[in-house]
């Protein structure tokens, strides 16, 4: 092969191309935010736009506990072993509001020193928590109703997302 046809196939150098932070650094310099008026937000998100939100983490916590309390109630009344499958969708309702109860305590007790480093520690509070009650049910509890317990804990998982739709 001659050195000119082997010049061809390598790859020619070039310049150094900008990191994409800087280039990001550089189109965030250049951009101006400009804040919403009271009457463009009015007009984009209605006129509550400037309301607070009546959900708090302990009404959502609430509402999660009075589930868990009718979901009980429905087991014991539609099972065929009442006490057992009826103890099970408590636990299973226990195992979705205890965390967001403590959670929601830590918030409380954060104040105005919330940061994003605490809310991950919260989270992960609440996920350790979650596993470690399965867990203790799982050894603890011989005559736990599976369906019962797992029914129950997503029905109150899914109160946060009846909650965002009152707000």
């Amino acid at each position: 092969m001659t050195d000119e046809k082997r010049s061809n196939l390598e790859p020619k150098p070039q310049a150094p191309a900008r990191a994409t932070s800087e280039v990001w650094d550089d189109e965030q310099e250049q951009d101006t935010i400009v804040p919403l008026t009271r009457a463009q937000a009015e007009r984009l998100f209605g006129p509550d736009v400037g309301r607070a939100s009546r959900v708090t983490p302990f009404r959502v916590v609430g509402a999660q506990v009075l589930l868990s309390l009718v979901a009980a109630l429905a087991w014991w009344l539609l099972s065929t072993s009442p006490r057992d499958a009826a103890v099970s969708a408590w636990l299973g309702g226990m195992i979705g509001w205890l965390p967001g109860a403590l959670f929601a305590l830590r918030l409380r007790m954060s104040g105005d020193r919330l940061s994003v480093g605490s809310l991950m520690m919260g989270e992960a509070v609440k996920v350790a928590t979650t596993i470690a009650l399965f867990v203790a049910i799982a050894f603890g509890y011989p005559g736990v109703h599976w369906i019962a317990l797992l029914v129950t804990f997503v029905l109150t998982l899914k109160v946060y997302w009846l909650a965002m739709a009152l707000k």
